[in-house]
């Protein structure tokens, strides 16, 4: 009977370990803060800072939003793709891979703008269950 011992957030059970954390493991939550500087200035769609990517995934994003903007693009016609080819939604893991393969291909050459902005992804799939999954602007991946 849990319910006796996690009334509050750090509580250990009689075994040691913290029910907040067992918790944790049936899902991922994202959240963003969007920061208005004046008042008086109207709200904007375009800030948004959470995206759908495709049914089972989503991102949430930090940095310039339009550069977001066209790798979220990218990131949902990849997942269209992925599934219009194989009959079955493309993993989470794989598609961070491959836009972060994207952006840093653009960190390679002289010329070239790279993108800055840092995605987190979060999703569910059917091999690996709920996963987060972390883009940097370089390129780097990480889960």
């Amino acid at each position: 009977m849990s319910w006796q011992y996690d009334s509050r957030t750090r509580i250990f059970s009689p075994e040691g370990s913290l029910y907040e954390v067992e918790y944790d493991k049936d899902g991922v939550v994202l959240a963003a803060e969007k920061r208005f500087t004046f008042k008086r200035l109207a709200t904007l769609n375009s800030t948004e800072k959470m995206y759908k990517i495709d049914d089972h995934v989503v991102c949430a994003v930090a940095g310039i939003m339009a550069d977001a903007n066209i790798r979220i693009n990218c990131a949902r016609l990849s997942a269209q793709r992925y599934t219009l080819a194989y009959q079955e939604p493309m993993q989470v893991k794989q598609l961070g891979q491959s836009l972060c393969d994207t952006k840093q291909g653009y960190t390679r050459f002289g010329g070239l703008w790279t993108f800055g902005m840092l995605f987190l992804f979060a999703g569910y799939d059917k091999n690996f269950g709920f996963q987060l999954h972390l883009s940097n602007p370089n390129g780097n991946y990480g889960d």
